[in-house]
């Protein structure tokens, strides 16, 4: 049984959620998003949403609005009367501010995590998180999908032999290697020394990729500062080529300028994230679209069917490989 639900969406993420329900055949829910001269943000459902199962789609990316925007259409949806309100967070913000590596730090990923559930959310949906751990930081169940069902059929096109994979950090190093152990390859890290935040002080690559076609895997692309030279190094050793798979495209500053001047063959990502207009201007960029993933958890959940198939690559892989 699917129990009545409506979809809405924030400001930046009508695309996103259009082809949600154009999956779905489901007709996405009005809401007016007022914003006063000052900035400040009211929303307002043009319609009833009592005793329903409510899905707000927003990623809390950049900037800080976007997360109070989905704070306040909670809000206005549990005021309202909504049987249980689920907040679809293809990109969840914040989550690098995982832990307390330095003194006198906040622990961001947490308190957004916080904010949410103090707000009224009963469920979070998201996709690769930046620490699989901030699932703990919630007193809610949150559904943590997995884009490799996405990524492993574009890869499998590519017919590219000799493939090593490699994590351009130790910390998404475990990522890496299920991939690799799916593909029954090789796996590489490229080992970084920060001396700030966005600022590499040295890398070390750790694995042999000399003539090899080089696969990098990681969930973020902010400045493509780690990632450019990550290839260049890779490229340095010896490998055929160099790709990277980015779940979620940030891609702030001099992003799209640092891609185009790489050694990189092409950047995969998927639509997590709303694109900056320069986005045309970068041919290496191929994007996925991650909405049937998220389409399939909206009516799982909707009506209470289990969401673990979706984390099982060789359950879903011919689904998406179209896309």
């Amino acid at each position: 049984m699917i129990y009545p639900f409506k979809l809405f969406h924030g400001n930046q993420m009508k695309d996103f959620a259009s082809k949600i329900c154009g999956v779905i055949n489901q007709p996405l829910g009005k809401v007016n998003l007022e914003v006063f001269s000052d900035g400040e943000i009211m929303p307002v459902f043009l319609e009833s949403v009592r005793g329903d199962y409510v899905f707000l789609i927003q990623s809390t990316h950049s900037p800080a609005e976007n997360l109070l925007e989905l704070l306040l259409m909670i809000d206005a949806a549990k005021r309202a009367s909504a049987y249980k309100i689920i907040a679809v967070i293809p990109y969840f913000g914040y989550a690098r501010q995982d832990r307390k590596d330095k003194p006198r730090v906040a622990i961001g990923s947490k308190l957004i995590a916080n904010l949410l559930v103090s707000a009224g959310v009963n469920r979070v949906i998201t996709m690769d998180l930046h620490a699989p751990q901030i699932q703990g930081f919630f007193e809610i169940p949150v559904d943590h999908l997995d884009s490799a069902v996405i990524f492993i059929p574009y890869i499998q096109k590519l017919n590219l032999d000799n493939i090593v994979f490699a994590a351009p950090d130790v910390g998404s190093s475990k990522r890496v290697r299920e991939i690799a152990i799916y593909f029954s390859a090789e796996m590489v890290i490229c080992d970084k020394h920060r001396s700030r935040a966005n600022e590499i002080a040295s890398m070390v690559l750790i694995g042999d990729v000399k003539d090899k076609h080089v696969i990098i895997f990681d969930d973020i692309c902010d400045t493509a500062g780690t990632l450019t030279r990550a290839a260049q190094l890779i490229m340095d050793n010896g490998a055929k080529s160099v790709r990277a798979v980015i779940t979620h495209p940030v891609l702030s500053g001099n992003a799209y300028q640092n891609i185009n001047n790489s050694v990189l063959e092409e950047l995969i990502v998927t639509d997590s994230i709303p694109f900056k207009p320069d986005a045309v201007a970068c041919p290496k960029l191929k994007v996925l679209s991650a909405t049937t993933l998220f389409a399939e958890a909206i009516q799982n959940a909707a009506s209470n069917k289990s969401i673990s198939d979706l984390f099982v690559y060789t359950k879903l892989k011919s689904k998406y490989k179209d896309q």
